[in-house]
């Protein structure tokens, strides 16, 4: 696939029942970080989500 991936997953959420993403790991004390493609999956997503970390 060519693109966006934040699109293509959005889209295929469509037809999933989960989606599996990854998150970034930073060496922070606050919080955990994710990136743009998961940030905007998480938000435009059609299937629940689940965050992985590294």
């Amino acid at each position: 696939m060519i693109g966006k991936g934040d699109s293509h997953l959005a889209e295929a959420s469509r037809d999933a029942s989960l989606v599996m993403v990854g998150r970034r790991e930073r060496r922070l004390s606050i919080g955990a970080a994710i990136g743009p493609v998961t940030h905007a999956v998480l938000h435009h997503a059609a299937a629940p989500i689940a965050a992985q970390e590294p």
